[in-house]
């Protein structure tokens, strides 16, 4: 009797098993515990900036990604890991905005971050 229990402890053991990797397998949550960083580029009349470059760069890695800016002005960086630390900038026509942080301490999953350039030509 004694073989007969164990076989059914391990039985058990092996369905709560599968059950959690099923589950966790099928978190629809998974994404939503990554962040994003979206916003506008605006000027210094807060008209957006169209075509605009956004540079996100990873602290820890360097890892550079760039986002070209609808006609509006709106970018957007998705999938980002959230324990990581991001500075972004714009840049249009050789002028560039001031950088912003994204802090892994932060603990929004979805921040908005408008980014000014003065577009304006001496």
């Amino acid at each position: 009797m004694t073989s007969r229990r164990f076989e059914s402890a391990l039985v058990l053991i092996l369905m709560f098993s599968l059950l959690a990797v099923a589950g966790a397998a099928q978190n629809p949550n998974h994404e939503a515990q990554l962040k994003t960083v979206r916003g506008l580029v605006l000027d210094k009349s807060d008209n957006g900036v169209g075509a605009a470059v956004v540079f996100l760069k990873n602290v820890r890695t360097n890892q550079v990604r760039s986002y070209i800016a609808d006609n509006q002005g709106n970018y957007r960086f998705s999938g980002l890991d959230p324990n990581a630390d991001y500075e972004l900038h714009a840049e249009k026509d050789g002028v560039k905005s001031p950088i912003r942080s994204v802090s892994s301490f932060d603990g929004r999953m979805d921040i908005v971050l408008n980014l000014k350039i003065d577009t304006k030509k001496s």
